[in-house]
């Protein structure tokens, strides 16, 4: 094998980086999106008290954590005219959220609470004041992702 081979091997093995859409917690099947919100003036994302709704080019909604997290208000549910939001389907957001060990502060000796200060669920257990690790009662609300100063939070899709 010759070395630019190798190369473009190694590269073209490694995971690209998925875009993931995350879906208001409001519907029953993902379908249904591309069905109505074609229609819609993308009122889920006018009413958004956090502003995390954004429209996406095909004007279905996608939820943005660079901005806030979602307190599932219910508002975004009350405001879709087309039945694709409904309180009825409310469910948990459907991301699994962890933390990097080796970007995160905490677990590297420094003294962080900011990925715990902003838990409505208090889903981030601390071990004395060191080595967060998110527990059973996160609810993927996402309020955590943007205020750690390393980024050290992540999401993927369940």
């Amino acid at each position: 094998m010759k070395r630019r081979e190798l190369f473009s091997s190694l590269f073209s093995s490694q995971e690209k980086e998925e875009t993931v859409i995350i879906r208001p917690p409001y519907y029953k099947d993902k379908s249904s999106f591309d069905k109505a919100c074609y229609e819609c003036e993308g009122m889920c994302s006018k009413v958004c008290e956090e502003n995390i709704i954004t429209m996406l080019e095909d004007k279905t909604p996608s939820i943005n954590f660079d901005k806030n997290g979602c307190t599932y208000c219910d508002e975004c549910a009350k405001a879709c005219e087309f039945g694709v939001l409904e309180l009825e389907y409310k469910k948990k957001i459907d991301l699994a959220f962890e933390i990097d060990m080796l970007k995160c502060l905490s677990w590297n000796n420094t003294m962080c609470f900011s990925c715990k200060d902003p838990c409505l669920d208090e889903a981030i257990d601390f071990l004395a004041m060191f080595r967060p690790s998110i527990n059973d009662s996160c609810t993927s609300c996402g309020f955590c992702i943007n205020v750690c100063p390393t980024d050290a939070i992540s999401y993927k899709k369940v």
